[in-house]
């Protein structure tokens, strides 16, 4: 390794933080999209403080001599193009940063359904005095799809307040310490008949997308809410409109979807029983220092020929889970 390595960093909209201990020990080039292949000329590292630009392709002509990737965000979807999946440089993303805030989004999304909290709103709003009853959580079902770092924090959320628990992952699983007992993906159809929660944190990917088909949101029971915090596209949006609009199913509280922003006059602003918020779950008070003190621990190893946390696979497209 050269004594003074090069990090080129792209920033985007949001300005870069917490790079200077990193200034200390290498060259730091922070440029915008139009810059990237600049930056990259000669650079070791490349920062993508702006996770979602799509700069990268149209520079990855100038990246010969890049070696390491690390990007600001978990989910690598709209990152792994083909000359980056093909070549040696490893790809690291912000691994654990979002665990907690995005288990604790689930649980107040859990609440909100189960409370009433949207319709008690809409009642205060009107100056209403209305009594209803609320639902308890404890004793409910919960089918976390996605076994990763953040399926476990929110596994183990929702177990700390009585919530009974499994996971749903790319393989079966006959015990497991976080889920109890881990499902195949595979097996959504045949293992959500008695579902009151179905919570999406899994990766989008070839195997994960349109992964909540009309065969498992027809399996849903009455009961059934559906939390996604994942991406978009693990859901067939129509046929989760059908059911909602037909009040077959209880609700749903969607962070992401297929199509963000989501379109005016989508049909999913307006249900009754649906709560939409745009793609925040994982934002919280501290997660721009929380990234950037994480990718100053990551270079720190990488600069000592260490390990580095959160390596993700680029076949599967995401970071392995122990599972």
């Amino acid at each position: 390794m050269r004594d003074r390595p090069v990090v080129a960093v792209l920033e985007g909209a949001r300005p870069v933080r917490g790079l200077e201990r990193v200034a200390d020990l290498a060259e730091v080039r922070i440029v915008q999209a139009p810059d990237l292949d600049r930056a990259l000329d000669g650079a070791d590292v490349l920062y993508l403080w702006d996770y979602f630009s799509g700069a990268l392709p149209a520079a990855w002509h100038a990246a010969g001599s890049l070696r390491w990737l690390h990007v600001a965000a978990a989910g690598v979807d709209k990152l792994l193009f083909p000359g980056l999946v093909a070549s040696d440089v490893v790809v690291t993303n912000a691994h654990g940063i979002f665990d907690q805030p995005m288990a604790e989004y689930v649980l107040g999304a859990m609440l909100h359904a189960a409370k009433g909290f949207g319709e008690l709103r809409d009642q205060q709003r009107a100056g209403q005095w209305s009594w209803r009853e609320g639902r308890n959580i404890a004793g409910t079902r919960a089918l976390v799809v996605g076994t990763g770092s953040i399926g476990r924090a929110t596994a183990r959320l929702l177990r700390a307040v009585g919530v009974q628990v499994e996971g749903a992952g790319r393989t079966a699983v006959g015990h497991d310490d976080d889920f109890g007992r881990v499902h195949a993906s595979a097996d959504l159809a045949r293992v959500v008949g008695d579902v009151d929660w179905l919570v999406l944190v899994a990766p989008l990917t070839p195997a994960t997308e349109n992964l909540v088909n009309a065969e498992v949101i027809a399996a849903f029971p009455p009961t059934a809410v559906v939390i996604n915090v994942g991406r978009g596209r693990l859901v067939d949006e129509e046929a989760l409109v059908r059911s909602l609009a037909d009040g077959r199913i209880a609700g749903a509280v969607l962070d992401t979807f297929a199509v963000e922003p989501l379109p005016p006059g989508h049909p999913l602003w307006s249900l009754p029983t649906v709560l939409v918020t745009p793609h925040l779950a994982s934002n919280t008070d501290t997660w721009l220092d929380d990234l950037a003190a994480q990718f100053e621990r990551n270079f720190l190893l990488w600069r000592e020929g260490r390990p580095l946390p959160g390596v993700v696979d680029k076949a599967l497209g995401y970071v392995p889970s122990r599972s």
